[in-house]
């Protein structure tokens, strides 16, 4: 399996935006900084409003019922990201696609790499690849990138202090 590392990092930072949510644009432009998101895309408040929707809808997207629910939402997404993809090469970044015209704006820009990462992800290794952490206090949204596609926990973490809590609860008794 060939998994696009771009894709991944559009993923976990959409999934980081909505267990953790921004705090301002400054919060917004780190983040984007720390993946592959060009620090060079213009945004302003209204991205920042537009971002924290898009971190709304994610969740939803995470939290649907079923396949087809998720794939609706997801399609609903992809729709309002309507551009045609083009190849660049840009910061000696090597060629790769992208899809926005030039001068669009963050969110924009967020919500079709975040649908077109979705869109990649889910079809190629399975709609169930989305979820919420099994640790009742924790319930936080991961996208399941595990070689199994069992993922259960956001975190180990979470899943240690789960298997901790379990075996306790098995020498009570």
């Amino acid at each position: 399996m060939h998994e696009n590392h771009y894709y991944t990092e559009i993923l976990r930072l959409v999934t980081d935006i909505t267990n953790a949510p921004l705090v301002d644009l400054a919060d917004l432009r780190r983040r984007c900084g720390e993946t592959c998101i060009s620090p060079d895309i213009p945004a302003g408040p209204a991205d920042l409003a537009d971002v924290r929707a898009l971190a709304h809808r994610w969740a939803e997207i995470v939290d649907a019922e079923t396949e087809d629910d998720r794939v609706f939402l997801l399609n609903a997404l992809l729709a309002e990201a309507a551009a045609y993809p083009r190849i660049t090469c840009h910061d000696e970044s090597g060629w790769h696609l992208h899809y926005r015209d030039d001068g669009v704006r963050l969110a924009k820009v967020l919500r079709a790499v975040v649908g077109v990462a979705a869109a990649q992800h889910l079809t190629e290794l399975g709609m169930h690849r989305l979820g919420r952490c099994a640790l009742e206090e924790c319930r936080s949204a991961f996208v399941d990138f595990s070689r199994g596609g069992k993922q259960r926990y956001c975190s180990r973490v979470c899943a240690n202090r789960d298997a901790v809590r379990r075996h306790r609860r098995s020498l009570a008794v």
